[in-house]
């Protein structure tokens, strides 16, 4: 029998062509990868050779290649622009079973000897989005055999639990909030999903639960477990889908957004916050705000100077014609406003701009928002290190400080890496030696 001809993959070429890389380094960032997706790997430029000639990698190590080649060219490249797609694989996502992966999810997520796996898996750039009409059109039956009826308490039960978590990550921290999240999704809103009820009651839960897995997703971003926030808002646009609720879908977008611009993905964010725009029914000039500010930041990251500052003027002016009113989930006020605006700065070149820009942002913060202004006073802090501005840094370093030793936040404890690494160099000014001893204290006592 002839031996299998295989066919180069002239595609994989095309691709390392265009990122101007060759294949050893591929190997490498294919090996780095891997390692944060929980595969080990020793890939070395003869692999690569072999893919290149029409060898395909085991399965498990697929998404791998395709997201390192999505780094280096900074776009997303997908299995089937590689050709090794599986068959009959479907593009989009959602599932056949949002409330059975939700399950799944949320049942790992709050297992502590499951965390830290779960939290290992990989951000994907490359993979879709499903379309509100799809996922709207693929709203599930319920499994036969329910024993259990829901009304609109219930749905009101979920909601004002979301609002209690909500509060909880202002005050705490994710690191207390989101395993309380995982448990209630898993105890509690679950078998509300698999239960019977009028058909209104059952769409309002699912829009309910919708908004917990949105929350929960983005507390696991704010964590840097970015591949189970995804994994989350993934699941959040199938419920909204399924519940008919436009607004969930496009806030879930949005946020997906953020992560893609938290990582630096600048035009996928510009393409999710564009698309959470575009599927947003016609709403209020809060929810208005909401989306325009992040098309702003997401528009700045790709250069695009005049968009941007038109999008924060858009922001602005929806925002002024708001009422007082702000949703505990994916609500927008002036200090998320402010917050675009100093992303917007920077990114246009205007760092000064910037670093005032979020001091408004967190003069304008609820004092029971303490995560975000601890965020807020890490990013002024590294600004005003990058910009040598030492004095200024100490100062802002030691108000973290005093905050960052009450919270539960994997976010702050890398923004006192960045403390400990970017300050060590200037211990000759006063005050900075004993800013990074009082630093060492906090560390080691939050270790403890």
């Amino acid at each position: 029998m002839a031996a299998r001809t295989r066919t180069p993959n002239e595609a994989l070429a095309r691709l390392l062509a265009e990122a101007g890389v060759g294949n050893a380094q591929l190997a490498r960032r294919v090996n780095a990868v891997g390692a944060e997706l929980g595969v080990t790997t020793h890939y070395d430029k003869t692999a690569v050779s072999h893919w290149l000639a029409g060898s395909v990698p085991k399965p498990e190590v697929r998404p791998a290649v395709a997201e390192a080649l999505s780094r280096l060219l900074r776009r997303p490249v997908t299995l089937a622009e590689l050709g090794w797609a599986p068959r009959g694989a479907a593009g989009g996502g959602g599932g056949a079973d949002a409330v059975g992966e939700v399950a799944d999810l949320s049942r790992a997520d709050m297992d502590p000897s499951r965390r830290s796996v779960l939290g290992a898996g990989m951000y994907v750039a490359a993979l879709g989005v499903p379309r509100f009409e799809d996922l709207a059109d693929r709203a599930e039956a319920v499994a036969a055999g329910r024993t259990v009826r829901i009304g609109t308490s219930d749905v009101e039960t979920v909601r004002l639990m979301t609002e209690k978590i909500a509060d909880i990550l202002d005050e705490i921290g994710a690191g207390h909030a989101r395993p309380m999240a995982a448990a209630f999704l898993t105890n509690t809103v679950t078998p509300y999903l698999r239960a019977e009820g009028p058909e209104q009651v059952r769409k309002g839960m699912l829009a309910a639960a919708s908004d917990l897995v949105y929350l929960t997703g983005w507390m696991a971003m704010f964590e840097e477990r970015q591949g189970l926030g995804q994994r989350y808002y993934h699941q959040a646009l199938a419920l909204a889908g399924s519940a008919q609720d436009h607004v969930t879908y496009c806030r879930t977008l949005r946020g997906m957004s953020l992560q893609a611009s938290h990582l630096g993905y600048g035009p996928k964010a510009l393409e999710l916050a564009n698309a959470a725009a575009e599927a947003a029914p016609a709403s209020g000039p809060r929810l208005v705000a909401f989306l325009r500010g992040q098309q702003a930041a997401a528009a700045s990251m790709t250069g695009d100077r005049r968009t941007a500052l038109a999008r924060l003027r858009e922001t602005e002016a929806a925002l002024s014609r708001a009422d007082d009113r702000r949703d505990a989930v994916g609500g927008y006020d002036q200090a998320a406003f402010h917050f675009h605006e100093a992303h917007v700065m920077w990114w246009i070149g205007d760092r000064e701009g910037s670093v005032n820009a979020l001091r408004r942002s967190n003069h304008a913060r609820s004092p029971q928002e303490r995560q975000g202004r601890l965020h807020a006073l890490g990013v002024i802090a590294d600004r005003q290190m990058q910009m040598r501005h030492i004095e200024a840094a100490t100062q802002t370093w030691a108000e973290f400080l005093d905050l960052h030793a009450t919270l539960s936040s994997t976010r702050g404890d890398e923004h006192m890496k960045a403390l400990q690494k970017g300050m060590a160099g200037y211990r000759r000014v006063p005050g900075v030696g004993d800013l990074l001893a009082r630093a060492t204290d906090v560390a080691q006592r939050k270790a403890a």
